[in-house]
């Protein structure tokens, strides 16, 4: 984790941040070591998924699973030693189906977690202001919603740090033309939920498409090209995106309303009766 993060602040940031700003927030991050962190890839739809637990409880959660993936998810958390308390999703995405189910059966005891908005149907549904537990860590529950009526932001504030899923991509953000998307409704959210964090912030998305792994809220504001425009260019942007429709979306969408169970492939539900 460190190695990367430390990387991308002393590419990213000019002279507009003082350098000494940036070294003090680095050493903070080399000194803690109260957080456990992985940034996991799905090479298929992009999809960063995040395994995040306190050091001293071993308590954890997961961000984002893919199911094809869940195996692997699940083989890091027991050679970590890890306790998975939830597997939580930012949305329900539409590009690829969700590891919540496959996960629960593969490490018995955890719970699968989504925003009640959603309409998803999970074992722990939160709202804007509450908070997830585990060990001594904490996420700060933030609805972000625009790219869907369901999306929310998972703030840490103690290790200075969001995962905002679909919502703010590195300078880019989520689609608005479909499961209930509004640009004007998205670009509230990331400016009042997401930008308005402090600067030094980073940002974990649940995408990308370039190789990049993660950035920071004095970035966005800084280079954002959409999230940069006032809203009335933001809104035009995003209405003229003419972007194709995801190419799982017909499957995606009906099972990650139920923990990615529905209707599943026959190759991926072989593998439920296989556990």
């Amino acid at each position: 984790m460190y190695t990367s993060v430390i990387r991308a602040t002393v590419q990213s940031w000019n002279h507009s941040y003082p350098i000494r700003f940036t070294l003090r927030t680095m050493s903070a991050l080399a000194r803690d070591n109260n957080m456990i962190f992985r940034q996991l890839f799905d090479r298929e739809s992009c999809t960063y998924t995040y395994l995040l637990a306190d050091a001293n409880t071993k308590d954890a959660v997961l961000i984002d699973p893919v199911i094809e993936l869940a195996e692997r998810d699940a083989k890091t958390v027991k050679e970590l030693g890890l306790n998975l308390k939830y597997v939580m999703n930012t949305h329900v995405h539409a590009d690829h189906i969700t590891g919540s189910g496959l996960l629960k059966k593969l490490v018995p005891g955890c719970q699968s977690l989504i925003a009640k908005v959603s309409g998803a149907t999970a074992d722990v549904l939160v709202e804007h202001g509450d908070t997830v537990t585990f060990g001594n860590q904490k996420l700060e529950v933030r609805c972000t919603p625009g790219h869907t009526n369901g999306c929310v932001t998972y703030v840490s504030h103690d290790q200075k740090f969001a995962f905002t899923g679909d919502a703010l991509l590195i300078r880019g953000c989520g689609r608005t033309d479909f499961q209930e998307g509004s640009p004007e409704t998205l670009y509230n959210s990331v400016h009042s939920q997401i930008l308005s964090l402090p600067h030094e912030f980073m940002l974990y998305p649940a995408h990308d498409y370039k190789g990049q792994t993660v950035t920071t809220i004095a970035e966005e504001k800084k280079y954002n090209p959409r999230l940069t425009k006032n809203k009335e260019e933001f809104v035009d942007i995003m209405n003229n995106l003419g972007l194709a429709f995801p190419k799982k979306i017909d499957v995606s969408l009906p099972a990650n309303k139920v923990c990615g169970l529905h209707n599943l492939p026959e190759d991926l539900a072989a593998k439920f009766d296989a556990k």
